[in-house]
């Protein structure tokens, strides 16, 4: 985040001081404001000028002479220059966008009007076609040009987790968590670029580099969650931390800011949304960094989708192909589904741009434009419109340009709860909010942005719902998007993934915990160190004879060097190989009494969120620690 040493405030507009600003009328209270002025420093009078001249004299107004509370007066204006410091433009930007945003949502402004909605350029893409498989061909040869960028500035109070969302475990066969996962897909993908990096001097010094957006909530805990586990295997310089500092909370229409409600010497403050990723991007001068060294791409992902990296290669080989300058991962989405669509817009006055599009504007919107039905299935039996799950891939050129000349501010909206008809009174404070998805609204006409499609099955499960409010999804017959189906869905893709490969994996059988049904066969986990690629895994899967004969069988196989020829497996096998232990299982017959997930309804918040634990009964554990030769049995 950024921190520089002035305070001063940097407005959007600079009207001549109005000393009616400074000294308030007869209804309010007599001001202090001027006898305290000598408290403060130079700087932190400028900020005071800047509040006043946008609106905000109301902040003063109860402030007792030099002598009473002068700490707090202080603490007070350290907060003001935090929140002034983190938004482009200053706080008083911020009040000027606030008014206008407020005065469209007052009046009924409609954002779409002249707007006409189309299916964008895109291309859904079949998992393990050979149009996938040459896809990820392509994507590996730019994998070592690439950075990614994880947005986790969230605790799991939602889920029912008092720690950070990035500390869960994705599953409990290995309890690796998921800043784990990411960590391991990241060097998995290195260690298979080595030849592809960036010609540039000293790029390969720099390996794929990780940037983590985190929050007041998240950063300690961030940075603890790394250093005591000594950065996942990743170099300290390859993973940065960028803050997200919070904006002020605004009270009404004029976009008054809101004082605390048990402080008068604090501003009320939430989260401006994960838009903010780009201006930090562009603040703590990573883009240059990473153009620096030759790279070319950027990957956004999420904090709770275990699933992402399985389709980074394909979705990177499909932005290289058509060129895109802003390339939205995506599911199939259902007509109505509430998850937001990638939407092609064209204006009345010829504009154009591809956005997301939320499902609760999308029906409306086609309803007024180009299908009286609104959002509706076509003949494929799903929406023409792909399901947006904030998974992104840009090119670093174009958009390293664009944000010098935005200085990565993103389009803004508010959304405030009104206390009535009226419009003029809000039941809570509101505030401006971005996502970061809304990016490509500031390109222009000729920039190229569109979408790759996945079944969610390979690329999409997010971990973001409390069990109580996955019982409600479940009962609408929705996914649940809780911890249960995240962990089902890791094994799920597993085991599918050996299976086209040629292996023969037992039906799955359905599962309850938490008061919800999924689907579960064998618990399949193919570390990021096994394979990076469908082509990678088919050619160390030896089709039909390798076989999982029971939906409860666990295979956990860690290590590039393990190769799968002939295996039948009712039980619990975990593989372990080391960098240089090339490992054949060939002719291995496994039977033991494996592992059990038994349903609980109470424990540790973890076997809470999942509703079961893991009973190892016994387990068949192969370790190859030393580089070497090996075959099995």
């Amino acid at each position: 985040a950024a921190s520089g040493e002035s305070m001063g405030l940097t407005s959007c507009f600079r009207p001549s001081a109005d000393k009616d600003d400074e000294q308030p009328s007869k209804k309010r209270k007599t001001s202090t404001l001027a006898v305290n002025r000598v408290l403060f420093s130079d700087a932190e009078n400028a900020l005071i000028d800047s509040l006043l001249q946008c609106g905000q004299a109301h902040l003063f107004e109860d402030w007792p002479g030099p002598g009473t509370k002068d700490d707090d007066k202080k603490r007070f204006l350290a907060q003001a220059s935090v929140c002034d410091s983190g938004y482009p433009g200053g706080i008083a930007a911020y009040v000027g966008n606030a008014k206008q945003l407020l005065t469209a949502s007052a009046t009924g402004v409609n954002p779409f009007d002249g707007w006409t909605p189309s299916v964008p350029d895109g291309i859904v893409v079949e998992y393990a076609s050979e149009t996938h498989v040459n896809l990820e061909r392509v994507g590996m040869r730019e994998i070592g040009s690439a950075c990614f960028v994880l947005v986790a500035g969230g605790l799991g109070e939602r889920l029912g987790y008092s720690g950070i969302k990035v500390e869960l475990p994705c599953e409990r066969a290995t309890d690796a968590c998921y800043l784990q996962l990411y960590v391991h897909s990241i060097l998995a993908m290195q260690s298979r670029s080595a030849g592809e990096m960036p010609a540039q001097r000293g790029a390969k010094d720099v390996g794929i580099p990780l940037a983590i957006m985190t929050s007041d909530d998240t950063h300690a805990k961030t940075l603890d969650l790394l250093q005591r586990n000594d950065y996942f295997g990743a170099k300290k310089s390859q993973i940065t931390l960028i803050k997200q500092e919070k904006v002020p909370c605004l009270t009404n229409n004029d976009a008054h800011l809101a004082l605390g409600k048990d402080d008068p010497y604090s501003l009320q403050t939430k989260p401006h949304g994960h838009g903010d990723v780009h201006a930090l991007l562009h603040t703590s001068g990573l883009l240059k960094k990473w153009s620096d060294a030759g790279k070319k791409w950027v990957v956004f992902f999420q904090d709770t989708n275990s699933l992402v990296f399985r389709v980074v290669p394909g979705a990177l080989g499909v932005s290289e192909e058509k060129g895109f300058q802003f390339n939205s991962l995506c599911v199939p989405r259902m007509a109505k589904e509430a998850i937001g669509a990638i939407t092609e817009l064209t204006h009345t006055d010829g504009r154009k741009m591809t956005v997301n599009v939320e499902y609760n504007q999308l029906d409306p919107l086609l309803r007024a434009t180009i299908n009286k039905d609104g959002d509706v299935n076509d003949e494929k039996g799903a929406s023409p419109f792909p399901g947006n799950i904030n998974q992104l891939i840009v090119s670093l050129g174009e958009y390293k340009a664009q944000l010098e000349k935005t200085a990565g501010q993103i389009e803004e909206f508010v959304n405030p709860k009104y206390a009535d008809d009226t419009k003029t009174k809000f039941k809570s404070p509101t505030r401006l909010e971005c996502m970061m998805q809304d990016y490509p609204k500031a390109l222009g006409p000729d920039a190229k942005v569109g979408f790759t499609v996945f079944d969610n099955w390979v690329g999409y499960s997010p971990v973001k719902n409390s069990p109580e409010d996955g019982i409600g999804k479940f009962k609408g017959n929705n996914p649940t998007h809780t911890a249960t189906s995240g962990e089902m869905e890791v094994y799920g893709c597993g085991a599918r993934l050996l299976e086209l490969a040629g292996a023969s994996i037992a039906a799955a059988v359905d599962f309850a915990a938490n008061d919800i049904v999924v689907p579960s066969g064998p618990r399949v986990v193919l570390h990021p160190s096994f394979a990076c690629t469908f082509d990678e895994i088919k050619g160390k899967v030896h089709g039909k004879n390798v076989k999982l004969t029971s939906p409860t069988s666990v295979l956990v196989v860690e290590g590039s060097g393990v190769t799968l020829e002939s295996l039948t497996l009712d039980g619990a096998l975990v593989i372990k190989a080391c960098a240089g232990a090339n490992v054949t299982v060939k002719g291995l017959t496994v039977a033991n009494k494996g592992w059990t997930y038994a349903p609980v309804t109470a424990g540790t918040e973890i076997d809470t969120l999942r509703g079961f634990v893991v009973e190892k009964t016994e387990t068949e554990t192969l370790v190859f620690d030393k580089p070497g030769n090996y075959t099995v049995p």
